[in-house]
């Protein structure tokens, strides 16, 4: 890290600090740390100010002054992203933007099955507005305790649901948006039709706070399903997976609203390692499946479907075991076990972690060369392999090998990434599938990606951002 800091000017911090009020401009050190690591500790960062506007006209008023006196702004919701678009550089001299105050559900419309909120609401806070007037908002994320609705935006979140319901930008009917220059896009729509231009909305879901800072949204609402059934599946092969995985999509349709892939490496750390948790099933498999089937007719509806997917699947030797939950509580604890897997593998010692995507029916020979690439680059590495298989997502996952050093083995994080990454791109597959580039992957976005695509990003971000004050060195 560059120990060099930039002292910004003490009088243009008064300027910014009035615009939101002394109370909600931090300075101290103390206060101000939180905003400057995220969740892994791969990058801290410096900053002299934090703020923390309570409207959308403090913001535009922010980011006016910022683009006038070219002071980097980096936007930062609930800061529970990994790959480190939310943290500032090393320099001192950027602003935090942090929209937590920016808290209010505006509106829930039950007829449009929409709703209208700001970026600083925690998606769980949405969850539970939505469950209370019997509808369902789907985004469904192991931070959803802590993360927040513009993060999630920014990101192009995914989660457990976006085999059924799409990722957040599927979610996403309009948007509040301030531009660098101080300017509001509204476009706080709810129209499922729209073919008036360009859909700019989806310029900025996904652009990781580089193009201008959303404020707010209006999302989609469900119905919610009347019957859902959760069920753990134990198997011997990602060719078997694969197989189940196309015989419950042909029986279920959209019905199949989740289908999780858990490796066996991930499964044992989390039986090992997590608090509370219970054997899903009572003997060992190399692959397990999560699946879950919601019916928007009837409990029995969902029961009958999930029983004919599994008659079916061990009639054709397909599956080896399979349990369906008995009760809300069990199909609870069924999740929570998937949910624990990412903390389960930290005891393991040093990881080296990928997000990425290749076409489902790719998944099978991606986990075959990948592991031969793992193995090329650490011998002994063990392979933590989990994810949305129903989407083609996996986090593939490296952990050091048994008894290894810590600092060695992350000595081969970039060889490591490399060799991981060689195999997705050549399965026509994605680096990124959920997580995003900020700064973990920028680099290797740029190098790897068509230079006309590189091109034509950097000409949005110019026409959208000339001074270059919005969250720079993130993604491109």
């Amino acid at each position: 890290m560059n120990d060099a800091v930039t002292q910004l000017d003490p009088a243009l911090v008064q300027r910014f600090a009035e615009i939101v009020g002394d109370k909600y401009a931090l300075h101290a050190p103390d206060d101000i740390a939180p905003y400057l690591i995220e969740p892994r500790g791969l990058w801290h960062g410096r900053s002299q100010l934090v703020l923390r506007p309570g409207s959308v006209d403090e913001v535009s008023r922010i980011l006016r002054l910022a683009t006038e006196t070219r002071t980097p702004v980096v936007p930062q919701s609930g800061n529970t992203g990994l790959v480190g678009a939310q943290v500032p550089d090393a320099s001192g001299r950027q602003v935090v933007l942090s929209l937590s105050r920016l808290n209010r559900i505006r509106e829930i419309d039950v007829q449009s099955n929409t709703v209208t909120a700001e970026a600083g609401v925690i998606l769980q806070t949405l969850q539970q507005a939505a469950d209370g007037v019997e509808r369902l908002f789907p985004l469904s994320l192991g931070a959803q305790g802590s993360c927040q609705i513009g993060g999630n935006l920014s990101s192009n979140a995914g989660g457990t649901n976006v085999l059924a319901y799409g990722n957040a930008r599927e979610l996403c009917l309009g948007v509040e948006v301030v531009l660098p220059t101080g300017e509001v896009f509204d476009d706080l729509r709810k129209l499922k039709k729209d073919n008036t231009g360009y859909d700019l909305k989806n310029l900025f879901v996904g652009a990781e706070g580089t193009l201008g800072v959303i404020t707010a949204a209006v999302l989609k609402l469900f119905p919610k399903p009347k019957g859902r059934e959760v069920a753990f599946v134990g198997l011997q092969s990602a060719e078997a997976v694969l197989a189940l995985f196309g015989a419950a999509s042909a029986r279920a349709g959209s019905a199949l609203t989740a289908f999780e892939l858990i490796g066996k490496r991930p499964y044992d750390f989390t039986l090992a390692h997590a608090t509370g948790v219970v054997r899903p099933l009572e003997g060992d498999w190399p692959w397990y499946v999560l699946t879950e089937i919601s019916s928007g007719r009837s409990a029995e509806d969902a029961r009958a479907l999930i029983e004919d997917i599994l008659s079916a699947a061990f009639d054709a030797e397909i599956i080896g075991d399979a349990v369906i939950a008995s009760s809300l509580a069990q199909a609870q604890a069924f999740w929570n076990f998937r949910e624990l897997l990412p903390e389960a593998q930290k005891p393991e010692g040093a990881s080296i972690k990928h997000d990425i995507s290749v076409p489902i029916s790719s998944i099978p020979t991606f986990i075959e060369r990948a592991e031969k690439a793992v193995a090329s680059v650490s011998p002994g590495a063990r392979i933590v392999c989990f994810g949305h298989m129903g989407d083609g997502n996996l986090h593939y996952n490296i952990s050091r090998p048994e008894g290894g050093d810590d600092h060695v083995f992350l000595d081969l994080y970039h060889a490591m990434n490399k060799a991981v990454h060689d195999v997705v791109r050549a399965l026509d597959g994605s680096i990124s599938a959920e997580h995003g580039i900020g700064q973990l992957k920028r680099d290797e976005l740029i190098a790897t990606a068509p230079p006309m695509a590189i091109d034509l990003m950097r000409r949005v971000k110019a026409a959208f951002d000339p001074a270059g004050i919005m969250n720079p060195g993130k993604v491109i």
